[in-house]
């Protein structure tokens, strides 16, 4: 029966832990598969001390980059996009507003640069009206801004206003 030994995980491994982390192995597992791929090294006091300073300073940045996460949430919140675009019969749009709209209009109304694949929009927008649209910074920080869309120049049905050139009633022929 081999013995167990301590090694620290230099890179993922599946079923075993994480890089960084210091595992106990049995020493076939280790000297045989995990130590020559590269996986994990012996664990030594002076390697587990590095092990823990990467992993405090990887705990700092990310509390970083959370706050700023946050932050940006709070800005992107209950912000109101609108959309003015040409519609057709029963408001159905002539064209669509799709996630990289959102995104570019995000970045011109609040200077904010959001990566359109963060923009969770299943399918582009094809229909006037009022749409809850989230963002997703974090995998448990998503805001929600509002996407309003509506139809240019009034209702897309009404006949569009005579103009001073054209003929007036009495000039065309009746039958």
């Amino acid at each position: 029966m081999s013995a167990k030994m301590k090694v620290l995980l230099t890179n993922d491994v599946e079923h075993l832990g994480k890089a960084g982390e210091l595992k106990d192995v049995s020493g076939g597992f280790g000297r045989n598969y995990l130590i020559p791929k590269g996986f994990a090294v012996m664990a030594t006091k002076g390697q587990i001390r590095q092990a823990e300073e990467r992993m405090s300073a990887q705990r700092r940045r990310t509390e970083a980059g959370r706050k700023d996460a946050q932050a940006l949430a709070d800005r992107i919140n209950g912000v109101s996009l609108h959309f003015s675009v040409k519609v057709g019969e029963q408001d159905r749009l002539y064209g669509s507003v799709t996630n990289v709209d959102i995104a570019e209009k995000l970045k011109a109304q609040i200077g904010i640069d959001i990566d359109r694949r963060k923009i969770d929009l299943d399918d582009p927008i094809k229909r006037t009206g009022i749409y809850a649209v989230k963002v997703r910074l974090l995998s448990d920080l998503e805001p929600v801004l509002n996407v309003i869309v509506e139809g240019e120049g009034g209702a897309p049905d009404a006949a569009p206003p005579a103009d001073d050139a054209g003929p007036s009633d009495s000039d065309v022929p009746q039958i």
